[in-house]
């Protein structure tokens, strides 16, 4: 990177004519490849927008869970629950900073927790590109007035080692908009767009696409303490009953950017 801004710096401070404007205006490291490419354009003009859904027998939970994730669309399929505690929060693992934007984890240890659903897809039958946003459709009901979901993209190695790639979260209040702050109705069903920000990886073949759903990520995220009360002004604490939906009605699923794989 160093010799990359060196490049830049030179043209434009020193007047070294290099090439460093004759080349692609967008320059992406795709890991998993682990391979530096040029494209024309962000997102890639290429990508094809696939839909992976959320799927269980309404036991998600933890990694021991029936949750799965396919580009099957869904169809009557119970519901997942779980109890979201802001005294005991799912943890994000990262090195204490003021960035705290962690890094490729294993998440297999915080997958044990009965609060964090899990929903896993079959091995891959070649490799898969993933590259550019990633945006999370939840369809969930809580017993709060206000609350968060989180969701989780990772890459699942054939050994198991579940990888971080990216993440995001909604607070409840905000389902309208940051200008529009509204708490939600008790055991209302909404639908909620989670932006999971960007990421480039290979999923390899035979790895898995896992997602993660949670209402909990500290400390990259302040805790929601479920009371609807103004935020950072109190302490009073409450249990949430989370419900994620994933039937024909109420879909759930993340879209990601597939890129076409270029042939050799």
């Amino acid at each position: 990177m160093n010799d990359y801004w060196l490049r830049w710096f030179d043209y434009w401070l020193k007047g070294i004519d290099n090439g460093a404007l004759k080349e692609p205006p967008v320059r992406i490291f795709v890991m998993g490849e682990n391979v530096w490419r040029y494209e024309n354009e962000w997102p890639i003009g290429r990508t094809q927008w696939v839909k992976y859904y959320l799927h269980s027998n309404g036991r998600a939970n933890t990694l021991s869970g029936d949750g799965s994730l396919s580009s099957v669309e869904p169809a009557n399929e119970p519901a997942d629950n779980y109890a979201y505690n802001p005294s005991k929060p799912v943890p994000f693992i990262t090195d204490p900073s003021f960035a705290q934007i962690g890094g490729p984890d294993d998440y297999r240890q915080v997958e044990q927790r009965d609060d964090v659903l899990v929903y896993t897809s079959e091995p891959l039958t070649e490799g898969l590109e993933v590259c550019g946003p990633i945006r999370m459709r939840l369809s969930a009901s809580s017993s709060a007035r206000d609350t968060d979901f989180m969701a989780k993209l990772l890459d699942v190695w054939p050994n198991g080692f579940a990888q971080r790639l990216t993440d995001g979260m909604v607070r409840a209040r905000f389902h309208e908009g940051m200008e529009k702050p509204a708490l939600i109705e008790p055991g209302r069903i909404y639908s909620y767009d989670i932006d999971l920000w960007n990421t480039c990886q290979l999923f390899q073949k035979g790895h898995r696409i896992r997602i993660e759903i949670s209402s909990s990520a500290f400390p990259k995220y302040d805790r929601n303490l479920n009371t609807g009360e103004p935020l950072g002004k109190t302490t009073a604490m409450l249990v949430a009953q989370q419900k994620i939906l994933h039937d024909r009605e109420h879909p759930s699923y993340v879209l990601l950017p597939v890129v076409p794989r270029k042939a050799p």
